[in-house]
């Protein structure tokens, strides 16, 4: 028995859940007396009974009559194991059906006939060729409602397969159905002798088996890092789920973008005596290396394909934000467990997913649109342009899931040998036999960078001194680090972009020791903070923006204005970043 994952999708009032439901029912993979509880709650509630309500288990889902989130459901036939996901149809709630269609095999595409195509059914033939869904079925639903004309039905394909060629979409079939009468779904229909083909059921069936990812290289974004110390019990557990392929103990494990490796010393997963784990399973690797990771990263195998690093990308995106996608503006990336920031540089095409217009070279991308984009990230992220799997993302703006898209390539990187400098230096790196979390144990606190910048004649260095003072003060092991200290102990003529990648590896220096590293520099831009943050490789830093800045908000985690009092900035500043200053230590 195969596994095969079906998502369903259409315009609101379409019927996706009563094919659904209808589906569950006549293939008896309901629980007993499921549908006579339904009908006698209907009964009570004076409701029509509706195989929608088989699978709209939610109170206020029944009391609209739409799907709000994604449902799941199981069922199965002679040939395989089904998992059906029924995404919801309102454009607002497209953000939930990527959700749903990203782990999709196949798609089951429905189009109510009495009211034809609709703006939504295109939007979703597109965001499923976005998603990269290969095998699509159209269901041309409520047939009995035009009194299963033929006509109706060939005007449809007409239609819908005229808009799917041009964005070169070639569905496997077109089915006419009825979900509430049965037609087609899991017996043929009587009601319309012209159609020859097969039911939802047999052409279910007839789906090609869905490349494993276990045959692919092996993927597993780090999700956290667990310590434990009862017991004594020294275990460093880097857990996640395994996307693609598999991995043994023994084996060499990279990951990117930091480019650390080790051995796998053992894998760690609840219920399960193993010493392998493939595609679909959680589980947690232990290294025979003490090292410092963070979440996010991509772990690899040293002998199989790399993924790629890169800080600068196109991409293909699907806006659903009701604010525009704006050209200079900075956004949040998620890809896999990393949470990057990232300025949107450029719009190359931007698509109507409905009329399928196109204009070119444009400074912003509006609701419902399709973009080919170009995005510059504060620190580079990992990924695969052949395995969708780890090319996948959603763009935030301001705390919503604004977007998703699909990674295109990499473009003119110029950061490129600086990473794979920094990939050496963590390779190359000798560590003492006093771990990190030896040092956070015994100071109290984790390292962590906190950079003042601003305006050159800004109180910088005033509040920086003060952090440092009220830090110290509360028993924190810190030290204040002047920029211009840095530059002239280099050399006064170094140029800026090796001034920053001098003062970044300093850095990392004291944050490897342990400490809270407190540094006031002039005018540090968007660009430079990502480069500095390349440079920590997981190690945490807090910006703050000292003077009046227009964008600072965009850009910096704090700003404070001019002429304020330093102790109480400093004071406000350690509490946003929970730092207990009003007891000794």
């Amino acid at each position: 028995m195969s596994d095969m994952n079906v998502v369903i999708v259409g315009h609101v009032d379409h019927g996706k859940s009563t094919i659904i439901g209808r589906l569950m029912a006549d293939t008896h993979s309901l629980p007993q007396g499921k549908i006579e509880n339904i009908r006698e709650k209907c009964k009570r509630q004076s409701k029509v009974f509706e195989y929608a309500y088989l699978l709209d288990a939610l109170k206020d889902e029944q009391s609209q009559g739409i799907t709000i989130d994604t449902a799941r459901c199981f069922f199965k036939t002679d040939k395989r194991n089904y998992l059906i996901m029924d995404a919801p149809g309102h454009v607002e709630f497209l953000k939930n059906m990527v959700t749903g269609a990203s782990s999709a095999d196949a798609a089951l595409l429905v189009i109510d006939a009495a009211e034809g195509v609709q703006e939504n059914s295109n939007r979703h033939g597109y965001l499923l060729s976005l998603l990269g869904v290969k095998q699509i079925i159209v269901l041309i639903n409520k047939m009995d409602l035009v009194n299963y004309s033929q006509n109706v039905f060939d005007s449809i394909v007409k239609e819908y397969g005229d808009y799917l060629s041009n964005i070169e979409v070639a569905p496997i079939t077109y089915i006419p159905v009825s979900g509430a009468m049965g037609d087609n779904i899991v017996k043929m229909s009587e009601n319309m002798p012209w159609y020859l083909g097969m039911n939802i059921l047999n052409i279910m069936d007839s789906l090609d088996e869905p490349t494993r990812p276990l045959n692919k290289p092996f993927r597993m974004p780090v999700q956290d890092i667990y310590k434990f110390t009862a017991n004594n019990d020294s275990r460093r557990i880097i857990a996640g789920t395994v996307l693609t392929g598999s991995v043994e103990d023994g084996d060499t494990v990279c990951f990117f973008p930091s480019g650390k490796r080790s051995k796998i010393k053992s894998i760690e997963s609840y219920n399960r005596d193993s010493n392998r784990v493939e595609a679909g399973y959680v589980c947690g690797l232990t290294l025979h290396d003490e090292m410092y990771m963070q979440r996010g990263e991509l772990a690899f195998l040293e002998n199989e394909q790399k993924p790629i690093c890169a800080k600068s990308i196109r991409a293909k995106i699907f806006w659903l934000g009701q604010n525009s996608l704006i050209s200079g503006k900075k956004y949040i990336i998620k890809i896999g467990h990393a949470k990057v920031n990232v300025l949107l540089s450029g719009i190359d095409r931007s698509i109507d997913a409905s009329s399928l217009e196109e204009k070119q070279n444009i400074c912003k991308l509006h609701k419902n649109h399709i973009g080919e984009c170009k995005f510059f990230l504060e620190r580079p992220i990992a990924f695969d342009l052949d395995i969708l799997e780890t090319s996948r993302f959603v763009l935030v703006d301001d705390y919503e899931i604004c977007g998703g898209g699909l990674i295109l390539s990499a473009y003119d990187d110029e950061s490129k040998s600086e990473l794979e400098q920094i990939q050496l230096r963590n390779q190359k790196w000798i560590y003492g036999d006093i771990t990190i979390d030896n040092r956070i144990k015994r100071y109290g606190h984790s390292p962590k960078l906190i950079l003042v910048t601003g305006d050159k004649d800004a109180q910088r260095k005033q509040l920086a001194k003060e952090i440092e003072k009220q830090l110290f003060e509360s028993g924190y092991f810190t030290y204040y680090l002047g920029m211009g200290n840095l530059l002239h102990s280099v050399g006064a003529n170094v140029q800026r972009e090796d001034y920053i990648k001098c003062f970044s590896e300093t850095a990392y220096i004291f944050l490897s020791a342990g400490l809270i590293l407190v540094v006031s520099a002039a005018n540090i831009s968007f660009q430079e903070i990502g480069e500095i943050k390349q440079h920590l490789n997981g190690y945490e830093l807090t910006s703050i923006y000292m003077g009046n800045y227009d964008h600072a908000e965009s850009v910096y985690d704090m700003i404070f204005s001019e002429g304020s009092s330093s102790a109480q900035d400093a004071e406000l500043a350690l509490k946003k970043m929970n730092y207990n200053i009003n007891f000794g230590r």
